[in-house]
């Protein structure tokens, strides 16, 4: 009937996924209460240390304004996840029909993986292989934009997990180290990057970012007359530190060099 045309499943890398937006329509939820809901089980996920992209997958769209506004994409995962919360009509309709869209998508993928050249007959060949080159094409167009969306977000997980894992104040040599560098040289491209200046023998930030909450300064006592300051860095300072480099210099730290 109706219900099951707004459900559309988006092949992309051959992995099936469907819109929250699409998701929220059919179970009759504003989709800003769908998003807190999946917002809820991304956070429970990683807790218990599963990955939150085999179930979410975080995109954006454009707004009637042309803003740029969250949503998510769900895997079969995600969508059994929501499905399982559902009662009444609504809840089995919409289970009914992701169940059903999807089995007709691995079907098809199946089928479209099934190659021209298995087709003995020479005619059902050639149309077999029209078919497959007009969908490629057609595949490539659709799965361009979506794939650049999960690229750009999906990369991120890996050094932002590790950072939101603790909340600890870190030394410089300590960031350094995630980059491979040495504080003295790291010191010096943050420096290099408008990021701090020197003073004395303590490096300080400049006043741009002085009030960002990137840092905290601790004054170690030496003896009584002495005592020396140092500058820590907070996790949000890592991740802007992260960000920095990425972006101005293409720099990543080491355990996401794999990627490359």
């Amino acid at each position: 009937g109706m219900l099951e045309m707004e459900l559309q499943i988006l092949n992309i890398n051959d992995q099936l996924l469907t819109d929250s937006r699409d998701v929220a329509d059919m179970v009759g939820k504003r989709h800003k209460d769908l998003l807190e809901t999946i917002r809820v089980y991304v956070e429970h996920l990683m807790s218990g240390k599963l990955r939150p992209c085999d179930f979410f997958i975080e995109s954006t769209y454009q707004d009637k304004l042309n803003r740029e506004k969250p949503c998510y994409l769900l895997t079969r995962k995600g969508c059994d996840m929501v499905a399982n919360k559902l009662i009444g009509k609504k809840g089995i309709i919409f289970t009914a029909t992701y169940v059903t869209k999807f089995e007709e998508m691995e079907k098809q993928l199946f089928d479209l993986n099934q190659p021209s050249y298995t087709i003995d007959d020479p005619i059902q060949r050639a149309e077999r292989w029209i078919i497959e080159q007009k969908e490629k094409q057609q595949l490539k167009l659709q799965n361009a934009q979506k794939e650049q969306i999960i690229d750009e977000l999906q990369p991120k997980a890996t050094y932002y997990d590790l950072v939101l894992q603790n909340n600890s104040l870190l030394s410089v040599s300590t960031i350094a180290k995630d980059y491979g560098m040495s504080a003295r040289t790291f010191n010096k491209l943050l420096h290099e990057l408008g990021v701090q200046f020197r003073q004395g023998d303590c490096w300080l930030l400049y006043q741009r970012y002085a009030d960002k909450g990137y840092t905290q300064s601790k004054t170690h006592t030496i003896n009584s007359e002495k005592s020396k300051m140092h500058t820590y860095w907070t996790q949000k300072g890592r991740l802007f530190i992260y960000e920095l480099l990425k972006s101005r210099k293409g720099i990543l730290p080491i355990m996401e060099r794999g990627n490359q």
